[in-house]
């Protein structure tokens, strides 16, 4: 749902609220929210951050990059994915979505999410459902892209589902190699293993990437892993904090 104003803006309506018309400074932040179609405050606060979450981390990206973006279900990677592809196109950009999970009417309802429309960037989007989704088919299909494309694959952990397809291993390389080539930047997403959840670590890292075959992490540029609401980007390759 798009604002009517920026979130400081509203901030400031709702103290101007609280002092003009008597209203209680912690009941006026509810009433805005309620205006702008929320039940409350803390949701309208909530939709707002997801929808920025992918401007914050598209600024750390560099074309050539390879992303890994991990958590658990449920927590947000794949809405996060999709405003980076939003961030993307409202560039000028084009962006890519190639799932072996989602459907189209998915992807609409991801978008709606985030308070777009799909048909804002008809021009710049592409979306590939087809059960041939490899490495090897992403740099076919978009053999021509323009450097800046941002390329979504859902998920890391299906690449090599078919037997007829190269080893997890070779596609996450060959995935490198077209980020390269291309100047692209390709985000994929990961499943974390189900161990994580025994810690007390506030978000996952690399090593709780659910990998049934070996793959070399140090591939990827970035990493990025969600966990209740917080998001930690790191250097894969140093598995240092960003």
């Amino acid at each position: 749902m798009k604002l009517s104003a920026p979130i400081r803006v509203l901030k400031r309506q709702a103290r101007a609220l609280s002092g003009r018309d008597g209203v209680r400074l912690q009941v006026a932040p509810d009433q805005i929210a309620t205006r702008e179609g929320f039940d409350a405050w803390s949701h309208l606060a909530s939709s707002w951050q997801r929808q920025h979450a992918g401007r914050s981390v598209y600024e750390q990206l560099r074309h050539g990059d390879l992303i890994l973006v991990g958590s658990r279900p449920g927590q947000g990677k794949t809405l996060l994915s999709a405003g980076l592809a939003v961030e993307a196109m409202s560039r000028g950009h084009r962006a890519a979505f190639f799932t072996l999970e989602y459907t189209a009417a998915d992807v609409d309802r991801l978008f709606g999410a985030l308070g777009r429309s799909l048909n804002e960037f008809q021009d710049r989007w592409h979306l590939d459902m087809s059960e041939d989704i490899s490495a090897g088919h992403i740099a076919q299909r978009l053999a021509d892209t323009p450097p800046g494309t941002l390329i979504v694959v859902d998920y890391l952990q299906l690449l090599d589902q078919r037997r007829d397809k190269p080893t997890l291993g070779v596609q996450v390389q060959e995935l490198k190699a077209f980020a390269r080539a291309s100047r692209a930047t390709i985000v994929c997403l990961s499943q974390i293993g189900r161990d994580y959840t025994l810690t007390a670590r506030a978000c996952p890292s690399l090593q709780d990437v659910r990998l049934p075959n070996p793959v070399d992490l140090s591939v990827f540029n970035k990493a990025c892993f969600l966990q209740d609401g917080k998001l930690r980007l790191h250097l894969a390759r140093s598995n240092g904090a960003a």
